[in-house]
């Protein structure tokens, strides 16, 4: 009996692993990503929010640029804003006395790619940042 020439099979081998394998790695990597992008976009829109708050005129004014500021920075980053919930607590009545603490806090559950519908507990990963700001304290009182 001759032997069978095994010839080009390792090249086969070879690519029928590498797609196993390099298919769930490019899918994992994708869903970082999302998650990741997500968490920067909503860490960074917190905290230009609260830098636009504290420097408003008024407490209403505060509140719409706040939401209009955190709505750039999340469409910057790929994130719908409309997904997103913002919360201004104040420690001081009026809230932008002098000195007083605004605490910003936007929360989001990123949707993971691809994954059904059926998998509820796993389509999606709830996130928050919270951001802290002092009101300048040699600034003059505002309603």
């Amino acid at each position: 009996m001759k032997a069978r020439d095994d010839r080009g099979s390792a090249l086969v081998e070879f690519s029928y692993l590498s797609l196993l394998l390099l298919v769930p790695m490019i899918y994992a990597m994708s869903a970082a990503f999302v998650v990741q992008r997500s968490a920067f976009a909503i860490t960074a829109a917190s905290r230009e929010a609260g830098r636009v708050f504290v420097q408003a005129n008024s407490g209403a004014q505060a509140v719409s640029n706040a939401r209009l500021a955190s709505g750039v920075v999340l469409r910057d980053q790929g994130v719908n804003p409309a997904r997103v919930r913002t919360r201004f607590s104040c420690a001081a009545k009026p809230c932008l006395s002098p000195g007083a603490r605004v605490d910003v806090t936007l929360s989001t559950s990123v949707p993971i790619p691809f994954v059904p519908a059926f998998m509820k507990g796993l389509s999606s990963i709830p996130m928050s940042a919270k951001q802290s700001v002092v009101v300048d304290v040699y600034r003059q009182e505002r309603p």
